[in-house]
């Protein structure tokens, strides 16, 4: 009598990803290396090991072109990687700190950032960027920056080069930002209170705020952080909304079907997002594990920036430069003008 053969897990397939896991988290590396090592010469960061990891991925490549067989693991890197990262990123957000800020200025920072979404993307399509290049031009900056493209990326099933050349060029120009803002603001005359607000509203990433708006005052600082804290809780909407979207566009048969769970609408990942963001509000993560759930948060993106920095062909994004370039200087000039509008709305210019 014949015994049935019992199904072994195929362990090539397993260990396939490892070579490239292992080239990503050396890529990491590498780039947080680099960024401490910024610091330390100059006093800042100004360059994010996320924006590292992609240049010294996509010189890799360029330069050597990595075998097929790191060709899974950069995969499961640049897509798995980065959606545990965005699941971690919920846990960041706390709601209460949104009360803090009152109704009428959460509400303007809401309609600023859907106003700003619309105009960068129809800019972008404008200067003939494709749709999906456009959406993560819009969503960076209208949020912030790095994290916002990274969140982005896949949901709408973004390619590489785009996400790549996204958050390069969004981050020389937030850059640029940070050194600007208090001379604008200083132009401008306004106040402690009303520059802390604009670099909330217009700077990438928190730690830039405090780069931004230190030079106004510890004031303006705490507005700014507060505001800018505000502007990344529409992460999780807005990447909710694209989800729905991308579904309905590209899958409009399934769109119209029976649905039996709310998964065949969001990816697992921004249920986990919103879940954490529930849990963290009620109280249900310590707060000894809130800075351990960030920094694992933040080196398991830098790891699928590697990732995607890996799979990013030079001259692709060579190629698209100057539109990218003139879309995101314009969606910033759009994105500060909407600000200063609110804040004369607000009676604090």
């Amino acid at each position: 009598m014949n015994m049935p053969r019992l199904h072994r897990p195929d362990l090539t397939a397993w260990l396939a990803p490892v070579p490239g896991l292992l080239l990503c988290a050396g890529v990491a590396m590498l780039a947080m290396a680099g960024e401490r090592a910024e610091a330390t010469l100059t006093g800042r960061p100004w360059l994010e090991a996320l924006v590292l990891a992609i240049l010294i991925g996509t010189l890799i490549r360029t330069l050597f072109q990595p075998s097929a067989r790191f060709e899974a693991g950069i995969r499961h890197a640049s897509k798995t990687v980065l959606e545990v990262a965005v699941a971690l990123m919920g846990a960041m957000i706390n709601f209460d700190a949104v009360l803090q800020a009152g109704l009428p200025l959460v509400g303007g920072i809401a309609l600023i950032v859907v106003l700003s979404i619309a105009g960068s993307f129809l800019l972008a399509r404008v200067l003939g960027l494709p749709a999906k290049m456009a959406t993560l031009l819009a969503c960076g900056n209208a949020i912030c920056g790095n994290s916002a493209i990274a969140a982005v990326a896949p949901v709408i099933d973004a390619e590489s080069d785009d996400v790549g050349a996204a958050i390069a060029f969004t981050a020389v120009l937030g850059v640029a930002v940070v050194l600007l803002l208090p001379l604008a603001s200083a132009t401008l005359h306004l106040s402690p209170l009303a520059g802390g607000a604009f670099a909330g509203l217009t700077v990438y990433a928190v730690p830039q705020v405090l780069a931004a708006a230190g030079p106004m005052g510890a004031g303006a600082v705490q507005i700014g952080i507060l505001v800018k804290l505000v502007r990344v809780l529409m992460l999780g909407p807005v990447v909710a909304l694209l989800g729905l979207f991308m579904l309905r566009a590209e899958r409009p048969e399934q769109a119209a079907a029976p649905r039996h769970g709310i998964t065949h609408f969001l990816p697992w990942f921004i249920l986990a997002f919103l879940a954490m963001m529930a849990l963290r509000s009620s109280g249900l993560i310590p707060s000894m594990a809130i800075e351990p759930t960030h920094r694992v948060a933040g080196i398991l993106t830098v790891v699928s920036m590697a990732g995607l920095g890996l799979g990013v062909d030079i001259r692709a994004v060579a190629a698209a430069g100057p539109r990218i370039t003139i879309a995101v200087v314009l969606s910033l000039v759009l994105l500060a003008a909407g600000s200063l509008g609110l804040l004369w709305m607000l009676s604090l210019v």
